[in-house]
C-alpha cells in the first residue's frame, strides 16, 4: 500500500507519477489529442535480479580499459519508467484524436474533421505535449 509521502504532490511531474498504469489525456501541438494508458511502473522488482546483481559484482571495472556501464544504464534495470522530466511518455492502448480545419473555397465556411485511430502502444515526444491531464480522481 502506498504510504503518504509516496502519494502526495510536490511536483508536477509528480501529478504524473500518481497516474502510472492509469489513463491519462494528453493534448499535443498541430491539434492532436491522446488519451491512452501511461505505461510502467515506478521500482518494479526484476525477477532474476540476484543473478543480475552477482554478474556485475564478477566484471572487473578496475581493469584498464574495462568498459563501465554509465550508472543510467545500471539504474534502468532497477525500475520501467513511462515518462521523463521532458515528458516523453509511453503509452498503451491509444485513441489519437486528429482536428482539422479546413475552408470552403466556394462558401467560406470553416469544415472541422475529426480523425480517429487506435494505436497500441506509443511513444510521446515531449516537446509536442502541451497538457497532461490525470483522471480525475475522488475521495
Amino acid at each position: 500500500m502506498a504510504t503518504e509521502e509516496e502519494s502526495t504532490v510536490k511536483e508536477p511531474l509528480d501529478l504524473i507519477r500518481l497516474s502510472l498504469d492509469e489513463r491519462i489525456y494528453v493534448k499535443l501541438r498541430s491539434d492532436r489529442e491522446l488519451r491512452g494508458k501511461l505505461h510502467g511502473t515506478e521500482k518494479k522488482k526484476i525477477k532474476g535480479k540476484k543473478k543480475r546483481t552477482q554478474r556485475r559484482r564478477n566484471l572487473n571495472l578496475s581493469a584498464p580499459g574495462a568498459f563501465r556501464p554509465p550508472l543510467s544504464l545500471l539504474e534502468s534495470r532497477r525500475r520501467t519508467q513511462a515518462y521523463d522530466q521532458h515528458l516523453n511518455m509511453i503509452l498503451g492502448d491509444v485513441e489519437e484524436i486528429l482536428t482539422t480545419v479546413e475552408i470552403d473555397d466556394e462558401t467560406y465556411e470553416e469544415i472541422v474533421r475529426t480523425t480517429r485511430r487506435t494505436v497500441p502502444f506509443l511513444f510521446v515526444r515531449g516537446d509536442g505535449v502541451i497538457l497532461v491531464s490525470p483522471p480525475l480522481r475522488t475521495a
